[in-house]
C-alpha cells in the first residue's frame, strides 16, 4: 500500500542541505534513499545534488529510466521522479473509481502509475472545499496512513471550474435573492446584492462568481457572470451539464478560419480506392461518419475459406496539422461530447460533418486498412493505405439489419435504402464478420449485459420518449471490424516502434478479485482463491449463473470487479477485450486519441510529411493524461445531463409506482434502477422500517440487526417515486416492497457498519450522495 511521505517545510531533506555528498554518480540504494527523504526530484535537481555534469548526467538518466522500468521509481508530473509506491503529503487527484458500497478513489493527476488507487476518506466536505465531490471530480487531497498501514486521501478542496464559481438558478423570496447550485452535491446558495439581483427573475440559471462571506454565520455573497438561460427550459439539461464540468465550447476565430481554409481531397500522394463499394453504417441521426467497411471473398488460392476486410476511416490528420490552433483546441477538449439534444464536437461543423465526414457519394480522404483473415477467423495480415474513397452509401443499423433479415425497417427510414446492397455489399459483409466471429470466440473477450436507453428528444426540446437501445447484429459487426483495425494499427507502430497513446484496460486488482471471491461465498458459487481473474474465467461464471435466480446480482458485481479504460502511452494492454495491444484508431473526427495515432502511423509507414512530430512525441505522456481526463470529464457530463432529462421527463408522475432492481447498496440507503427507463434513484436507509439496517460489504446487502431481513444488490423491487428534481436529477424513491427473510446460512453481518441516516430518521437526499456508473 502506498505510503505518504512526511511533510517538510522544504522540497528537499534539510540533511541535504547541511552535509553535500561526495561528486559522482550515486549507486542505486543511495539514489533511492534520497528520493525517499525528497519525496520527490526531477532529473535536475538530482544532478545539482549530487554534484552531476556531462557524462554523469547522461548516465544518471539511464539510471533513472532504468529503475523505473524495474519497478523501483515511479513518475511524478512530467520530470518528477520518487521512490516505488510513494505518496505526496499532499497531491491533486481525479475520482476514477467507484466501489459497490458508493466509496471512491482517487488517482494522483500527474504521474502516479505505480501506486495503487486510494480510497478517498467518506465526508460530505464543507463550504471551503467546494462540496462532497464525486465521478470526475479532480480534487486537491491529504493523503494519511492509518493504523492498519493502509492510506487514505482526505478531502482538501474541490478544483477546477466548480471550486470558484457555481451554476445555479435564481430564487427569490421577498427582498432577498440567492443563486441555488444546481449542483446535488452542493447546498450552500449565494446571496446576491439588491443591484446585482434587480434584472433578474426567478428560475434563471446563471453562472455565478462566489464572492466574500456576508457575515460569520451567513452565506457567501455571489456575482453573476453569465445569464445561462432558464430553469425551465427543454434544453437546460444539457447547459447544465456543459457548465458544471467545465466542458470547453465552441472555438476561436482562428480554429475556425483554420478549418474554413481546407480543400476537398485529391489523388495526389493517394491510392484510389474509389472503386471499392464502402458503407457507412451508423446511428440513424448520425451527422460525422468516421468509418465505412466493405469486405469480398480472398481471392489468394492459398487462403481458401478466408475473407479481405476494408476499414476506411477519415482521413483526419490532413486537415487538423500539428502546433495549428485547430490542433491546440481539439487537443483540449479531448473529445466530442453527445447529449440527448445536441452535440459538443472536438473539430468545427466545417470538418466534423463536412470535408472529414465520409459522406454518400463524396470524395473523401481515408486512412484505410486492408485485413486479410483466414477460414479460422484468424487475421493473418495486414496494410494501411492512404487513400481517396467515396462511400457507395450511408445506412442506419437498422436499415442494414433489416435488409439482412428480410424485413421492413423502422417507421420513417427508407425500406428501399438498403435494398439494392444486399447482394453485392451487405451479404459479403456479413459472411465477413461471421468468420472473425470464430477468432472473437476464441479470444473470449469479456461478456457482460448492459442495458442502455437512449432519450428521444422532439424539434421543441421536450423528450418524446426513453427507449432500450436495441442490439442488433449490424452493431456487433461494425464493433468488431473496428476492434480489429484498431489491433492493426497498435501492431503495426509497435513493429516500426513508434510512440503511440494505447487504449489499455488493466486486469482487475486482487482486492477487487478477493472481494467477488467472498461475495461468491456468500450465494454458495465456487471461485477458487488462487484463480487467475481471466476473461474466460469470468464469462464461465456469468455462463452458469445465467439461469440462476442470482443473474442479474453477479453480472452487477462482475462489472463492478473490472477496472476503468484509460489511454496510456505504456501498454498495459485491454483486459476487457483479452488482447494484447490495442488503439483507438477509428474515430478520429470525436477523438483526439485517434487522431494521435493516424499521425504515428502517417509518420511510422511514411505515408505524408503530416505525421507525428518530435514535439507530439516528448508530450505523448502528457496527452495520454489530458484527454483520460476529457474523456471522464464528458462521462460525468453526459450522465448528469441524461439524469436531469429523466428527472423531468417523471417529474408529472410523482406518486406513481415502478418495477426496478437494486444496483446500489451502500450505508445510506438503496439505489434502485427502473425497469421502464433506466433511471436512477434512491431509497434512503431511514425510510425501510424501524430497524437499524447494518450496511454488509460482503453480501452486497442491507441487514436487519434484529431480524436479520436482507435487501441484497440485484433484488428486483416495487416502489414509488416521491420526488423528481429536473435542475439536480435527483430521484427520491418509497420501498413498496419488502426485505428477503433472513439467510440462516449467512455469516454474520460485520457490525458496527450502522449508517448514520439510520439514526437520523430524515428524508431526502443525503448532501454529497449519487453514484458513479461505470461505462
Amino acid at each position: 500500500m502506498a505510503k505518504p511521505r512526511s511533510p517538510k517545510s522544504s522540497k528537499f531533506p534539510a540533511a541535504s542541505k547541511a552535509v553535500k555528498p561526495p561528486a559522482g554518480l550515486p549507486d542505486r540504494d543511495t539514489l533511492i534513499a534520497f528520493l525517499r527523504d525528497a519525496g520527490e526530484a526531477a532529473k535536475a535537481d538530482i544532478a545539482r545534488h549530487f554534484g552531476l555534469k556531462g557524462a554523469d548526467r547522461r548516465a544518471l538518466r539511464e539510471m533513472l529510466r532504468e529503475l523505473e522500468a524495474q519497478g523501483a521509481l515511479g513518475k511524478r508530473g512530467r520530470r518528477g521522479f520518487a521512490e516505488a509506491g510513494a505518496l505526496p503529503p499532499v497531491g491533486v487527484a481525479d475520482v476514477v473509481e467507484t466501489d459497490a458500497d458508493g466509496d471512491l478513489f482517487v488517482r494522483l493527476t500527474k504521474g502516479g502509475e505505480d501506486l495503487p488507487l486510494i480510497r478517498l476518506a467518506p465526508g460530505k466536505g464543507d463550504a471551503n472545499a467546494g462540496g462532497a465531490p464525486g465521478m470526475g471530480d479532480r480534487l486537491l487531497v491529504r493523503f494519511e496512513q492509518l493504523e492498519n498501514g493502509d492510506t487514505e486521501a482526505r478531502l482538501i478542496k474541490r478544483l477546477g471550474q466548480s471550486a470558484h464559481k457555481v451554476l445555479g438558478v435564481i430564487r427569490k423570496h421577498r427582498r432577498e435573492t440567492r443563486v441555488e447550485p444546481v449542483d446535488r452535491k452542493s447546498k450552500e446558495s449565494l446571496l446576491l446584492n439588491e443591484q446585482e439581483a434587480k434584472d433578474l427573475k426567478d428560475g434563471d440559471l446563471v453562472l455565478a462568481q462566489v464572492g466574500t462571506a456576508s457575515g460569520r454565520y451567513g452565506p457567501k455573497f455571489g456575482k453573476v457572470l453569465e445569464v445561462v438561460g432558464r430553469e425551465d427550459h427543454p434544453r437546460a439539461a444539457s447547459l447544465i451539464a456543459i457548465y458544471s464540468h467545465g466542458i470547453p465550447t465552441g472555438f476561436s476565430e482562428e480554429a475556425e478560419a483554420e478549418a474554413a481554409a481546407a480543400k476537398p481531397p485529391t489523388l495526389e500522394g493517394r491510392d484510389d480506392l474509389r472503386d471499392l463499394p464502402f458503407v457507412t453504417i451508423d446511428p440513424v441521426d448520425a451527422r460525422d461518419h468516421d468509418d465505412a467497411v466493405y469486405a469480398h471473398p480472398d481471392p489468394d488460392a492459398g487462403n481458401v475459406g478466408g475473407w479481405i476486410v476494408w476499414v476506411a476511416i477519415a482521413d483526419v490528420a490532413a486537415y487538423v496539422r500539428p502546433g495549428t490552433t485547430l490542433d491546440r483546441e481539439a487537443r483540449e477538449k479531448g473529445n466530442s461530447v453527445y447529449f440527448p439534444d445536441r452535440v459538443e464536437p472536438m473539430l468545427p461543423e466545417v470538418l466534423s460533418n463536412g470535408l472529414c465526414s465520409l459522406r454518400e457519394g463524396e470524395n473523401r480522404a481515408t486512412l484505410a486498412v486492408r485485413m486479410v483473415f483466414d477460414n479460422a477467423g484468424r487475421k493473418k495480415s495486414h496494410r494501411f493505405v492512404r487513400g481517396l474513397m467515396r462511400s457507395a452509401a450511408k445506412l442506419s443499423y437498422e436499415q442494414a439489419q433489416a435488409a439482412i433479415d428480410g424485413v421492413a425497417p423502422p417507421e420513417g427510414q427508407d425500406a428501399d435504402k438498403a435494398g439494392p446492397l444486399l447482394d453485392p455489399i451487405l451479404k459479403p459483409l456479413w459472411a465477413a464478420f461471421r468468420l472473425m466471429g470464430k477468432g472473437r470466440d476464441i479470444r473470449s473477450p469479456l461478456a457482460i449485459e448492459s442495458d442502455e436507453r437512449k432519450i428521444i428528444i422532439t424539434q421543441d426540446g421536450e423528450i418524446a420518449s426513453i427507449t432500450r437501445r436495441p442490439s442488433l447484429e449490424a452493431h456487433k459487426l461494425i464493433e468488431e471490424m473496428m476492434i480489429q483495425a484498431n489491433v492493426s494499427a497498435a501492431e503495426s507502430l509497435e513493429a516500426k516502434r513508434t510512440p503511440l497513446i494505447y487504449r489499455v484496460h488493466d486486469t482487475p486488482s486482487q482486492e477487487k478479485v478477493m472481494s467477488l471471491v467472498e461475495f461468491l461465498q456468500t450465494l454458495e458459487v465456487k471461485w477458487s482463491k488462487g484463480e487467475a481473474p481471466t476473461t474466460a474465467r469470468f464469462n464461465k461464471l456469468l455462463d452458469d449463473t445465467r439461469e440462476s435466480p442470482h443473474q442479474a446480482i453477479i453480472n452487477e458485481v462482475v462489472l463492478r470487479t473490472q477496472m476503468q479504460a484509460h489511454y496510456s502511452s505504456d501498454n498495459l494492454g485491454h483486459f476487457g477485450l483479452n488482447l494484447a495491444r490495442y488503439a483507438h484508431f477509428t474515430s478520429p473526427i470525436r477523438r483526439y486519441a485517434d487522431l494521435i495515432v493516424h499521425r504515428a502511423l502517417i509518420r511510422a509507414l511514411k505515408l505524408g510529411d503530416d505525421g507525428l512530430t518530435d514535439q507530439d512525441i516528448s508530450q505523448i505522456k502528457d496527452t495520454a493524461e489530458v484527454i483520460t481526463h476529457a474523456e471522464r470529464r464528458a462521462m460525468a457530463a453526459e450522465r448528469d445531463a441524461t439524469d436531469r432529462y429523466i428527472a423531468a421527463f417523471l417529474a408529472d408522475r410523482v406518486g406513481a409506482t415502478f418495477t426496478g432492481r437494486i444496483t446500489g447498496v451502500t450505508r445510506f440507503g438503496l439505489f434502485v434502477k427502473l425497469d421502464e427507463t433506466g433511471a436512477d434513484g434512491l431509497v434512503p436507509v431511514s425510510t425501510l422500517g424501524e430497524e437499524y439496517f447494518v450496511h454488509d460489504d460482503r453480501m452486497h446487502a442491507l441487514v436487519g440487526e434484529r431480524t436479520g431481513k436482507r435487501w441484497p444488490l440485484g433484488l428486483a423491487v416495487d416502489i414509488r417515486l416521491r420526488e423528481a428534481t429536473p435542475v439536480t436529477g435527483g430521484l427520491l424513491f418509497e420501498m413498496l416492497s419488502e426485505p428477503l427473510p433472513a439467510d440462516p446460512k449467512a455469516p454474520r453481518p460485520r457490525l458496527g457498519a450502522r449508517s448514520k441516516a439510520a439514526v437520523k430518521p430524515r428524508g431526502g437526499l443525503p448532501k454529497g450522495v449519487r453514484r458513479g456508473k461505470r461505462r
